[in-house]
């Protein structure tokens, strides 16, 4: 079977919205290990390994905004699409207190194989959808985890992490969430800003394009239903926020 980086869905539909997910699954290609980075699959649930619940919540989003969506298909362990390609998290050894064992030894060149396997053709396929309308308005969808280990739990229910100063519609998203009663709303927490090559900084900042990255706590989002529902929740906050933004 033919091994690919990415999957995407809409990619037909006319909505200036770009829905993104890039850490939506836990996959390891059969090249990396034969399909495993040596972890129990205990392990490979946690978040560590993807984000747990923000594929769901991407596709609902996309399907409520009537946009196009692109997930990864292989795990933040493999290689991190976040990451910029000089950023030395890009390979995790050790993450949150476990020991990757199919990254202990990864030295350049497998850094390198990976990129071209994953990392790359996913940047490829992203940038292709985004650069496909002049107006894309990219949304990153990622979710967080309730608790670090060793860390105090963490309040928020969806953060909006954002850098200035082209976060326009992050700063609406924002003060549309802070009127719901029942929310905790994280401005660039529990993570701040973007980093240098990011997603967002490829695509979107380095484009002039309007986006923001949606974080949604995962405990918040283990079934289908509650992914479905924020979704549905989120879109016509995110139509009004970039109504009120330029062009």
């Amino acid at each position: 079977m033919t091994y690919h980086a990415f999957h995407t869905a809409g990619d037909n539909r006319e909505s200036r919205w770009l829905i993104t997910c890039d850490h939506a699954t836990n996959t390891v290609p059969p090249q990396i290990g034969g399909g495993t980075l040596g972890l129990p699959q205990a392990e490979m649930a946690r978040h560590i390994a993807y984000d747990p619940g923000a594929a769901g919540v991407a596709h609902a989003l996309a399907d409520a905004l009537g946009a196009p969506l692109i997930t990864s298909n292989f795990s933040r362990l493999v290689i991190d699409p976040n990451r910029g390609e000089d950023d030395p998290t890009l390979l995790m050894k050790l993450y949150d207190g476990t020991i990757i064992p199919g990254n202990r030894h990864a030295d350049a060149g497998e850094i390198e194989r990976r990129m071209e396997l994953c990392y790359r053709p996913y940047h490829a396929e992203l940038g292709r959808l985004a650069a496909s309308r002049s107006d894309s308005a990219i949304v990153a969808v990622h979710s967080f985890t309730p608790r670090l280990r060793g860390r105090p739990p963490r309040p928020w229910h969806v953060a909006i992490l954002h850098s200035p100063p082209q976060n326009a519609l992050a700063l609406a998203l924002i003060a549309r969430l802070r009127t719901e009663p029942d929310l905790c709303v994280g401005d660039n927490e529990p993570y701040a800003g973007h980093q240098p090559g990011d997603s967002i900084d490829r695509h979107a900042l380095q484009h002039d394009r309007h986006h923001v990255l949606l974080e949604v706590r995962q405990d918040l989002i283990e079934t289908v239903e509650q992914q479905q529902s924020w979704g549905r929740r989120i879109a016509p906050l995110l139509k009004s926020a970039l109504a009120d933004c330029h062009p």
